[in-house]
């Protein structure tokens, strides 16, 4: 029996290429983008409730990542028309979350022949061939793919937490640390480890602007307002 081999580009790749139509005009990807973060994430179908829960969460917080310098990119394999009738249907009809009368302005990219959810891997057969899994990329202002997440059809995404993901990328490349488990901004951040024997020890000894837990766990204070006024746009 044949295997079918899904390929799908990997973190520190540049973000594949593609043409495309969608609700707000033709898009080239990640051209167009340059200079911007960007979350691309595909959805299983069009008129679904999971997927309609998740457009208008995300419709509701694209100004809270506007500010942060991302861009909100959906896919699914659906047509342009039935994109356009679902997203006026959420508009008039639908009331989530106390969210109503929500409008979708960022695109929602039509994927009939599967060419770019196939790029990304986004068709996960041992789920469906036919619709498209629950997959973010977020991508940097050059392009370069950092985060990759899949969630199943069943699974509605944490926006909360796409959110973070977005804020501790940009808060490491900003400030050259990394973020430990559940960081938020505010909390302490990870310094890199020491790279010499004396860097270790005067990190040990107190003589940098750190908390030394042993020589390789070494935390520094980052505040929320300086974090924030880095990273969002004002």
């Amino acid at each position: 029996m044949e295997t079918l081999t899904v390929s799908m580009p990997r973190i520190g790749d540049i973000a594949p290429d593609f043409k495309a139509v969608t609700t707000q005009g033709e898009i080239n990807f990640p051209s167009d983008y340059k200079g911007s973060w960007v979350i691309l994430f595909s959805h299983p179908a069009d008129f679904t409730p999971v997927c309609t829960s998740e457009f208008m969460t995300f419709a509701h917080m694209e100004k809270q990542f506007e500010e942060a310098n991302c861009k909100l990119v959906g896919l699914s394999v659906d047509g342009l028309y039935s994109h356009i009738a679902w997203l006026r249907t959420i508009k008039e009809k639908i009331e989530y979350k106390g969210m109503k009368n929500v409008e979708v302005t960022f695109p929602l990219i039509e994927d009939i022949t599967m060419e770019v959810a196939k790029k990304y891997g986004m068709i996960q057969p041992g789920e469906s061939s036919t619709k498209a899994v629950r997959a973010v990329f977020v991508i940097d202002p050059k392009g370069i793919i950092r985060t990759i997440i899949y969630y199943p059809l069943s699974l509605g995404r944490n926006f909360d937490e796409l959110y973070r993901v977005v804020i501790a990328l940009q808060t490491a490349d900003a400030f050259n640390i990394a973020t430990p488990a559940d960081w938020r901004p505010g909390d302490d951040v990870i310094v890199p480890p020491a790279v010499s024997c004396g860097t270790a020890k005067d990190r040990m000894e107190g003589k940098e602007d750190m908390k030394c837990y042993d020589w390789f766990f070494c935390t520094k204070e980052i505040s929320k307002e300086k974090v924030l006024k880095t990273i969002l746009k004002k």
